[in-house]
């Protein structure tokens, strides 16, 4: 890969509560960077453990780490708080020059080398908007690779190049951000993806710190909330009541999750065109699945509507 350009600059946001366990490793993973940031905006979101302490001490040591601290709120939720924190940070930056921008949590590891890497990926190609490495969580004292579609770059350290940020309009402070702002990109004719070649480890499984069942809710007003069609959310239902967590009653909770807000008839994060294009790729990752079951090849994912 070519090195990259001189001048290139990248900012990381990252919300952070209650990680004292994690935090110490994300910190000494940034600082190793090959390609570090111009800034890294921590912002505390009303931490009850030692985080602020750590993160205070390394800030000491590094320049282009600033810390801020939000007044303490409630237990941990996901979603939109997080982005909220991110929206605080982000406004910290003033008019500072930057080509990306990150969102990053601080319960991660990785590589040296991964933002080096991941920043290359862009330079290969202008028209990726949204980008990361693929993650892994440990199960049974092993480190699995967990599958995402090909257009979805993990929310937990997503990288996004500024042009791209600035047309969708940043993150919505809702839940089902990091599918909302993949969805908007595209339709603006960016690209959106993960590289399974650069990889980071989450080191707490996904929704661990709210509970199996209020990650299945969640996940199902997420989906009512991106406009998600009929069919696929019928297979999800099924797929969670077969292989998720608790048995059953996962994809209930799903389904539950779905149908609070259709019935309250809460607004739709999305306008119509990007609606008709999230359902017209969802609808293509069932064909596909379909046509490679029977041993052909699936045709690619669509990009977008240019």
């Amino acid at each position: 890969m070519p090195p990259l350009p001189q001048g290139v600059r990248y900012v990381i946001v990252s919300p952070v509560k209650d990680e004292e366990r994690y935090v110490e490793k994300t910190l000494r993973a940034m600082i190793r960077q090959t390609v570090k940031p111009s800034r890294w905006v921590i912002v505390d979101d009303g931490s009850q453990d030692g985080t602020p302490q750590i993160l205070q001490c390394h800030a000491k040591d590094c320049s282009w780490i600033h810390v801020v601290t939000l007044p303490r709120k409630t237990a941990r939720q996901p979603g939109a708080p997080v982005i909220r924190a991110f929206h605080a940070g982000f406004e910290c930056l003033g008019n500072e020059h930057f080509d990306f921008v990150v969102k990053l949590d601080c319960d991660l590891e990785f590589e040296a080398d991964y933002f080096e890497q991941l920043l290359g990926r862009f330079q290969q190609d202008p028209r990726l908007g949204i980008a990361s490495g693929i993650y892994l969580e440990e199960t049974n004292q092993e480190w699995v690779p967990i599958q995402m579609p090909a257009y979805h770059a993990a929310g937990a350290c997503k990288v996004i190049r500024a042009r791209c940020f600035e047309e969708i309009g940043g993150f919505v402070a809702e839940r089902g951000w990091d599918t909302v702002d993949e969805i908007r990109a595209q339709v603006r004719g960016w690209k959106t993806r993960h590289f399974e070649e650069i990889q980071f480890y989450h080191l707490k499984t996904e929704g661990s710190g709210i509970g199996d069942q209020r990650t299945n809710v969640m996940h199902g007003e997420v989906y009512y909330l991106t406009g998600g069609g009929t069919l696929f959310l019928l297979l999800k239902v099924l797929h969670r009541m077969v292989l998720g967590k608790p048995f059953i009653l996962g994809g209930l909770a799903l389904l539950w999750g779905y149908l609070k807000p259709r019935l309250s008839r809460k607004q739709i994060l999305l306008n119509g065109a990007e609606v008709r294009f999230y359902r017209r790729l969802l609808n293509q990752r069932i064909w596909n699945r379909l046509v490679k079951a029977v041993g052909l090849k699936p045709k690619a994912e669509v990009w977008g509507l240019n």
